[in-house]
């Protein structure tokens, strides 16, 4: 048990840190290659801390493991907009003017609820191809938006993003070789496939173990675990004043985990066993996507009352994991 304990905990580390430079690669290659600044925030950074989570619920579902497939979506989604949010406003207070409140973080609530109803019915091959479907139409739509609308607030804060180096690395950006971003990328890619190989067949053997349902673990520490990048970007992100940029990749995060990581999981569940969790648990991630929207479009702000309410709204959650 020891064993499989500090080899889950290795697989979250590796996960984290990997993320980190994977995003951080992937939006630096994307601004090389000239992709406008605000598609880079909207959807390169929401798309690139939603990795762990997609990788991790893929290969959940491949082995047979679907509680801890969708625990860990549904978890990471009310995580994104509770726990994180909820600390992103308790470190400081911010103020949101951008269009992303208006188009974005509607578009992403409406990506959730989707979500909830396909892992009603049941994750499988049919289902997979209407969630592919529905993240194709809502890719199309975010980088339409970007490039009609070339929001200044984002673009100066993926820019200082860039610029500063991310979560973990800062620094010498300048001195680096123009090969550097792309070997980056691939390699934080790959210590993510890695960590997450780690972390699914570790959590699986402990919550067999200790008895625990695979719907719990995947909920909670796989969750919490997987849900470390945008924890990190976020706190970063807000203390340089970013907040456009946190309530983007919250939001744009949750927007693949439900869409993109559906699909991911729906093939891997095949269809003999398709991957479906209860009701109640769906409703909540669906409750605290319309809280975290209607908190945010009351004066565009977050306050510190606010991030309570959230971290608050997290808690309740929990008692429903005994449903």
């Amino acid at each position: 048990m020891l064993v499989q304990i500090l080899l889950a905990l290795a697989g979250l580390a590796l996960l984290t840190f990997a993320a980190d430079h994977l995003v951080l690669g992937s939006s630096r290659l994307a601004a090389r290659l000239r992709i406008s600044p605000v598609v880079v925030g909207v959807v390169v950074i929401g798309l690139g801390t939603s990795t762990p989570e997609f990788l991790v619920s893929a290969l959940a579902a491949g082995r047979g493991d679907t509680g801890l497939a969708l625990g860990n979506l549904v978890g990471s989604n009310i995580l994104n907009l509770t726990l994180i949010l909820g600390i992103a406003a308790l470190i400081t207070p911010f103020a949101v003017d951008s269009t992303v409140i208006r188009r974005e973080v509607p578009l992403a609530v409406a990506s959730v609820a989707v979500f909830a109803v396909l892992a009603w019915w049941g994750l499988s091959p049919i289902t997979a191809l209407m969630a592919a479907l529905a993240t194709a139409g809502a890719l199309y739509l975010l980088i339409r938006w970007a490039r009609a609308s070339g929001n200044q607030e984002v673009t100066a804060e993926v820019t200082e993003f860039n610029t500063a180096g991310g979560a973990v690395v800062a620094g010498a950006a300048s001195r680096l070789p123009a090969w550097f971003e792309p070997v980056r990328t691939v390699l934080g890619l790959a210590g993510v496939l890695a960590g997450a190989q780690l972390l699914v067949v570790n959590a699986a053997t402990i919550a067999t173990e200790l008895g625990v349902p695979q719907l719990v673990i995947g909920f909670t520490l796989v969750a919490l675990g997987t849900s470390l990048p945008e924890l990190v970007t976020t706190i970063q992100a807000q203390r340089r004043g970013e907040t456009d940029l946190v309530v983007g990749n919250l939001f744009g995060s949750n927007l693949f985990n439900g869409l993109a990581g559906g699909a991911l999981v729906g093939v891997a569940s095949g269809m003999d066993h398709p991957a479906r969790t209860g009701l109640p648990l769906l409703a909540a991630m669906v409750c605290t996507a319309l809280i975290a929207w209607a908190l945010l479009r009351r004066g565009l702000r977050l306050g510190r009352a606010d991030g309570l309410m959230l971290l608050g709204a997290y808690a309740l959650t929990l008692p429903l994991l005994t449903t």
